[in-house]
């Protein structure tokens, strides 16, 4: 088992009186023996001084002992708690394409975090949990066929907002003289065609990224959603 999984958890404990490089050597005699030059590789990747004691290392730092620890055995799955936690931008990027390599090799990567720019960077599916359950399960693409778009028109005279009003898959509406807002689910066909009555001289409509996907679910805006995921 511990030559088939690499295990980082949340919270990276190892011996802080050993050098980096004696603490990864020995982990990776745990798992059957891991060649010196593939430690150093990964050590250099991650720009990790294999010759400073643990105790001695930064929290991003010793994280980046726990990435090569890791990553080190080439193991078959790959189960890591919040991977990226204390490291820079330039190092969160190395760890990207790590994971990027494991997907290509193969392996099976479990990876939780709440920094959604890299979970739609590199996750296959994408699994939200609340409150213990899980409430979906999808591609990121799948996923986001859920999501509402927010529209703004900017007309070139103020509207009435009771033009817009019980339009289908329209809410959250919102004029203010010349300017309406609003959230439209589904096809967005009636609201276009009703702004097309006056002069438009502005459009922008966005799609939810995933970290709003993320809070929709925890705030019950896809509690029917929730509902199926749970059932299917």
């Amino acid at each position: 088992m511990h030559r088939r999984i690499g295990y980082l958890a949340g919270d990276f404990v190892v011996d802080g009186r050993q050098k980096a490089g004696e603490c990864l050597a020995f982990l990776g005699n745990l798992r059957g023996g891991v060649p010196a030059r593939r430690i150093t590789e990964l050590a250099d990747r991650l720009e990790l001084d294999l010759s400073a004691r643990v105790k001695s290392l930064s929290k991003g730092n010793r994280q980046k002992v726990g990435l090569v620890q890791a990553f080190m055995h080439h193991p078959e799955l790959l189960i890591l708690d919040e991977p990226t936690s204390g490291l820079d931008p330039l190092v969160q990027q190395t760890f990207l394409d790590m994971v990027a390599e494991a997907k290509t090799a193969g392996q099976t990567v479990f990876m939780s975090s709440h920094i959604m720019s890299e979970v739609e960077a590199v996750a296959d599916r994408v699994a939200i949990i609340r409150e213990g359950r899980l409430v979906a399960l999808d591609t990121v693409a799948g996923l986001r066929a859920r999501s509402f778009l927010r529209v703004r028109i900017d007309f070139a005279a103020p509207v009435a907002a009771e033009e817009y009003t019980g339009l289908p898959g329209v809410t959250d509406l919102t004029v203010e003289g010349a300017t309406l807002t609003c959230r439209v689910d589904g096809s967005p066909d009636a609201l276009i065609k009703a702004a097309a009555r006056h002069t438009v001289t502005g459009l922008r409509a966005d799609t939810q990224d995933l970290e709003e996907l993320f809070h929709a679910y925890y705030t019950g805006e896809h509690s029917q959603g929730a509902a199926d995921d749970r059932t299917a």
